[in-house]
Formats: C-alpha cells, structure tokens, sequence
C-alpha cells in the first residue's frame, strides 16, 4: 500500500527563532516604553551619540540598569551602537528627521495605559464575544468611551492619542483622495476635529460639518477656533445613529469610524449616508484596513486585540471587500479603493450615489 502521508521537515533552530519576539512581545513594549519614559531617545536625538556612562548619568540611571535598557533598545533596532557609542535606531532617527516623534511617544503612552493590561483578556474577550477588557477601568456601561471619565486624566490622554493616530495616518484621506469638485463634507462622528481641520487646509473650497454628540463638540469647537477656521468648519450636535442628518452635503466622511461598530450597524449607517448626500455624491470611509484574504497585514492583525477587548462588544478592523459589501447594499456605486502609503494600513475606500 502506498504511503500518502506528507512528512513535514522538522523545525529547525531558525524557525523557532522566529517565537522569540512573540514570547517576549510583552517585553519589547516595555523597552520601548521604558525608554519614553525616561526620556532616552530625547537625549540620543539631542546629544548623541553617547556612552553607557553618559546615558546613565543623562537619565540618572545606575550602569546596571542603563546596561538593560540600552542592551534591550538596541537589540530590538531602537538604538544603534558602534564603538561603545549609541545613537537613535532608524526607525526613532526618522520618526525625530519626519517630525512624527511627538505623535508615536503620545501613542506608546497610550498603549501603555490604557491598551496594555486590558489585552490580557483577549481569549476571554473571544471565548465570550464581550469587550472582557473594560473591567479594568471604573464604570457599568459596555463602551470604553463612557469610562474613560473615571479615571483622572485618561479621557484627555485617550483623545489626544486619537488626535495622534489621525495625524499619523490621515495623508491618505487629505492627499491622496481626490477632493477636487467637493463642496460640503459632513464628518460623522468627527470628534474633536482632527481630520476635519486638516482636510480644510489642504483644500480651501470645502465647508465641513462635524457632527458627534454635544460632548464630543466641546473640543472639536475649541480646536476649530484655534485653527481659525470657524468660517468654513462647523458643529452639528446629534446621535449618528438615531438623529437625521443634515443637508446640503455632498461627501458624507466616516473616519474611524466603522471600526466601532458591527456589520449590521455599519449597514445602519451607511444606509443613513445615502439618504443625507445630495445625489451624484459621495460616501468616504477612512480607517485602517485588514487584507481581503485574512493574511494580514501584521498591524491590523495586533491592532485588533485592543478592538476585541476595550472599544465596544463588536469592534474590528474589517476586511476591505466587507467594506464594499455594505457600500454597495447601502446603495452606493462606484466603488473605489484608494491604500495609503504609509506604514499603517490605513486607506480609503469610496462610493457614489447615483445622480
């Protein structure tokens, strides 16, 4: 009888290699954070390159633990060292040459307070369905978002690392989506501006109207004014799922929004968008995306612990044919994809209701 059994080739070292930065991934982000923290990267940037002595004594460290830090930093690409003589890796060297590092440090404190304790739920989160991380902060309600008041500062630090995220990825939605012949956008659920003020920026014909409720529009007003942009960037207080939406729009923008919610109120809002834009119009749906095929990309597939365990009971980062799926049985034609350039996967994907 023939032997049809396939005989895979043992494991080598190589390959269980590969386990080390995931056996230990919670040890990484602590280098990382550690050396926020303490302000390492600030003083490689500023002063380097610099011995072990000097960044001991810069960070009023012992030898000993600078020697931890700095082994961990610099086995992990975040410092280099050459002649006993470290400097900023290359990945943190073009984060400071871009001007993105204030933007990455405010996210590596967000992962690290509000993130990081909650992932420990992730298998219950899907043994259960239920956000199980929200157990960590103060509250009754099911949302993180309704929390976050409970705990002195965090609702400050979590909107401003939102601010932070957009500002990292949102050149896709101002610069590489083609705004030309928009005239009104309403972003719903616009929170506290970011990507509103940045589209008016860039493209001064447009008019946009932040809608969220009212609490949300309290810092979206104050960023406005200070962006002077109150002419052409206004508020409108109202439940994205439940309250009409206003006219006389032609682009409805939900930006990380769908991420949020489940399938079923994706479609809700979605349906809610064809009905508010003026026909010919378009909807556009800005956030990061998983791959079509379920493989990746890496980002989303980690990013999605903290959507299992915190924000709601159905959040994820979707697929994009998902997204076409609910464009087109919302009544949207037309659809294109447009990948950022970036290294998150963030893009846009956008549909038109017929004229």
């Amino acid at each position: 009888m023939t032997d049809l059994t396939v005989h895979e080739p043992p494991a080598t070292g190589s390959d269980l290699a590969e386990l080390v930065p995931i056996l230990f991934g919670h040890a990484a982000f602590q280098q990382l954070n550690a050396a926020c923290e303490l302000g390492l990267f600030e003083l490689l940037h500023e002063r380097g390159p610099l011995g072990a002595a000097e960044v001991a004594e810069a960070l009023g460290l012992g030898r000993r633990p600078a020697g931890i830090l700095l082994l961990g930093t610099t086995a992990l690409r975040l410092t280099a060292v050459e002649g006993g003589r470290y400097r900023t890796g290359p990945a943190v060297a073009a984060a400071f040459a871009q001007g993105s590092w204030p933007v990455l440090r405010d996210i590596v404190e967000f992962q690290a307070r509000v993130s990081y304790l909650p992932a420990a739920d992730f298998a219950e989160s899907l043994r259960t369905g239920e956000n199980a991380g929200i157990r960590h902060f103060p509250g009754d309600t099911r949302d993180l978002y309704s929390r976050l008041a409970g705990v002195p500062g965090l609702e400050e630090l979590f909107y401003r690392c939102m601010n932070s995220w957009s500002e990292l990825s949102n050149p896709v939605l101002v610069d590489q989506v083609d705004h030309t012949g928009t005239r009104r956008i309403l972003d719903v659920g616009g929170g506290d501006a970011v990507n509103a003020i940045a589209l008016a920026r860039a493209h001064p014909q447009l008019r946009i109207t932040v809608l969220d409720r009212p609490g949300a529009l309290e810092p979206a007003r104050r960023n406005i004014e200070r962006a002077r942009l109150a002419d052409r960037v206004g508020t409108h207080a109202a439940d994205i799922f439940d309250d009409p939406y206003p006219g006389g729009h032609d682009c409805v923008l939900f930006a990380h929004q769908l991420v949020i919610w489940s399938p079923e109120q994706n479609l809700r809002l979605l349906r809610k968008a064809h009905d508010a834009v003026e026909p010919g119009g378009r909807v556009l749906v800005f956030n990061a995306f998983c791959d079509d095929d379920g493989a990746g990309p890496l980002y989303a597939a980690l990013d999605n612990v903290y959507f299992a365990t915190l924000p709601f009971r159905d959040s994820t980062i979707y697929r994009w044919c998902e997204h076409e799926e609910w464009l087109r049985a919302a009544g949207f034609t037309g659809l294109r994809r447009v990948a950022g350039t970036g290294w998150t996967p963030h893009g846009v994907v956008e549909g038109r209701r017929a004229p």
